[in-house]
């Protein structure tokens, strides 16, 4: 037999290979246990979890008298006619039931259920399904639309609850679990993490929502999202797409905001949000160099609604709101959720800028309501000459004023907008200038005035009305344009 020769060289090489092999199973083996395991988390709370599905009556689109036309017997196109026509063919009915479905969560022992109120909406019957397959009637305590909610109440007893979280403890990054029905799949469980919060979604004004990359599609709504703790942080709400399926970006109701409006809709059946009466845009750079501050943040007031709070207080156009009740503004969407939280009839300070001056007003929240309705008063046409902003106004007369919703004398119209430094600014043809430089427009004459007087190479705010809704924009004349 031959004799295996072992040199300290292959030794050496040896031992190294096989500390490698150690190491790189050692690191899968750490990685693999830093890895959540969510079954216990799903044990204990799939059974909290419920199917809802409801019946809805819905009004047929096709024109009274419309018939089934006439087809082949064997036309794969035969059943689904039929379906739509009336099995007689003789026209669909003026009314027909629609089925659709969503998800909630038990969060009390004696049946009181939250879903979404677009689960419940308009429903003429609610059914909830329980993991041990009890179905069981529900009826509709309250909803709230402004927030998506909706509780429920079903007749049973002893049954298995959730435990609710604090949402504002979430931090970007943390993993997070959704257990809901999507597509009818009773049960189903997708798992992600935090990928933002207190985020501001165009249709939703009161919601922080918590933005997740966790797997939510149609059937999920009102469905609850847990932390690793097993505690409800948010009511999956939302998803943003393209196709109709899930994206990657999904959102939730806060669990926080959630049960502030449950206990609302408990105690009197409704919810009250506080108001101050205005109307707000966010601040971009160029807004916040023309209102002479050194960075954006806050929500600039855009109109003040009369006879409101935040008239009483003082609140004036062009105010940037950059703190509310000792709490910082960064984003224009912060401001309306802290208002609504506020308690009705508290008095609370905000700190607005003027003029790039630091302010604090007192303002007493008043109850959210809907808008007032602004009037306008006569004015005299007048049309302006083409200026060093590139564009030409006309002024408006009272009719006009009254359909635009415009107060007291305010407002001119653009007619026509050359290359310049208004084209530039995203100034139309058709806007409504309400304010220059701070401002207030009101007639082509005195608008031609105050152009004369704007600086040059610097940002100044400009306040347009555009199909009824104001908005600010930054405006800067160049050295060439003078």
């Amino acid at each position: 037999m031959g004799e295996l020769m072992l040199t300290s060289d292959s030794v050496f090489r040896w031992v190294k290979s096989l500390i490698i092999l150690c190491a790189l199973f050692g690191a899968e083996a750490v990685m693999a246990n830093k890895l959540p395991d969510f079954t216990e988390l799903v044990k204990q709370n799939s059974a909290a979890v419920v199917n809802i599905s409801t019946t809805q009556k819905v009004k047929r689109n096709v024109p009274h008298g419309f018939e089934m036309p006439d087809i082949p017997e064997d036309s794969p196109w035969g059943d689904l006619l039929r379906r739509f026509f009336g099995e007689e063919g003789g026209g669909m009915p003026e009314e027909f039931k629609s089925q659709s479905l969503g998800s909630g969560f038990i969060i009390d022992t004696n049946g009181f259920v939250i879903t979404n109120n677009h689960v419940v909406r308009d429903a003429e019957e609610i059914i909830v399904r329980l993991q041990d397959r009890r179905e069981l009637a529900a009826k509709v305590v309250g909803t709230d639309e402004r927030s998506d909610m909706a509780l429920l109440k079903i007749e049973a007893k002893n049954l298995p609850v959730v435990k609710i979280g604090q949402s504002d403890k979430l931090q970007v990054g943390e993993w997070v679990v959704a257990i809901g029905s999507p597509f009818g799949f009773d049960h189903s469980v997708s798992a992600g993490v935090v990928s933002a919060i207190g985020r501001s979604l165009p249709s939703e004004t009161y919601v922080p929502f918590i933005q997740t990359d966790v797997a939510i599609n149609p059937g999920n709504s009102g469905g609850p999202l847990f932390n690793l703790d097993g505690e409800v942080v948010g009511i999956n709400s939302q998803i943003y797409s393209r196709t109709g399926g899930f994206m990657g970006l999904s959102f939730a109701i806060p669990i926080n905001v959630a049960m502030d409006v449950v206990k609302q809709l408990k105690d009197k059946g409704r919810v009250d949000r506080g108001m101050l009466g205005i109307l707000i845009q966010d601040v971009n750079r160029e807004l916040a160099e023309s209102f002479g501050m050194k960075q954006p943040r806050g929500a600039v007031v855009l109109r003040v609604i009369p006879e409101s709070p935040a008239e009483t207080a003082g609140f004036k156009v062009g105010d940037v709101v950059v703190e509310f009740d000792g709490k910082p503004i960064v984003e224009s969407s912060d401001l309306p959720v802290l208002v609504g939280r506020t308690p009705i009839g508290k008095s609370v300070n905000a700190k607005v800028i003027r003029e790039g001056k630091s302010r604090t007003l007192n303002v007493k929240v008043g109850a959210l309501t809907e808008d007032t309705e602004l009037a306008g008063t006569p004015g005299k046409p007048q049309v302006a000459k083409e200026n060093r902003l590139g564009m030409v106004v006309e002024s408006l007369n009272a009719e006009q004023r009254q359909r635009l919703n415009l107060e007291d004398d305010k407002g001119v119209r653009v007619t026509n907008v050359a290359p310049g430094p208004a084209l530039d600014a995203g100034i139309r043809r058709g806007d409504i200038i309400l304010m220059l430089n701070n401002a207030p427009v009101k007639s082509a004459a005195q608008f031609e005035a105050l152009i004369e007087t704007l600086p040059t190479d610097k940002a100044v705010p400009v306040l347009i009305q555009r199909r009824n809704s104001p908005v600010f924009l930054a405006l800067r004349i160049k050295e060439k344009d003078k």
